[in-house]
């Protein structure tokens, strides 16, 4: 019942913070279009309740060399992406409390595979994490990054020696998840 509830909650208030940030958007948006005078009521009230969230965006989209009239449609953005984010983590606190409440009452073998299974969630996740900051340039040797290529070295290495790169793309990752996968199917069927 209190899990239920706290979903419910983390969408009512991803939906309102989502209703909010398209109505500063369209705001700014019937303002610069001059479909509103920006010194009538609706207006005046909207930059009233959204300067002090759309200041310190648009000072860093200032920074980043961008336009800062863009700052509401940055707004909407982060709000849709930080609330896929939130119900997605909701919703697996929700999954792991409920599985944790079924392992419990369960024996070592059901614990074994929940370990087993997790490690190998970890290593995937991992695996995912060296790619996507591969796509973006980000540096292996990063401390934040650290983790993820100390926890895939060992499967990548040995494959990127057999399986060379074909040109910009690099194949090693999507064989290591492959092997990941069977071994994990494998090992789990033995539990």
């Amino acid at each position: 019942m209190l899990l239920g509830i706290l979903v419910l909650a983390s969408r009512l208030v991803v939906i309102l913070t989502l209703a909010y940030a398209s109505a500063v958007a369209l705001t700014h948006w019937a303002v610069r279009s001059r479909k509103l005078t920006p010194f009538g009521a609706w207006p005046r009230f909207m930059r009233r309740v959204s300067d002090p969230v759309l200041q310190p965006l648009e000072r860093r989209i200032i920074r980043a060399g961008g336009n800062p009239q863009d700052a509401p449609l940055w707004l909407v953005g982060i709000v849709i992406v930080g609330g896929l984010l939130l119900l997605s983590l909701v919703q697996w606190l929700v999954g792991f409390a409920v599985t944790f409440g079924i392992l419990v009452q369960s024996g070592p073998r059901a614990w074994a595979r929940f370990l087993v299974s997790g490690l190998f969630t970890l290593l995937m996740v991992a695996l995912i994490v060296r790619v996507i900051a591969s796509w973006f340039g980000i540096s292996p040797y990063r401390p934040w990054m650290r983790p993820a290529m100390l926890l895939t070295d060992w499967i990548v290495q040995p494959i990127r020696r057999i399986l060379p790169p074909f040109g910009m793309i690099d194949f090693s990752p999507l064989v290591a998840w492959l092997v990941l996968s069977l071994v994990r199917g494998f090992v789990l069927s033995m539990i």
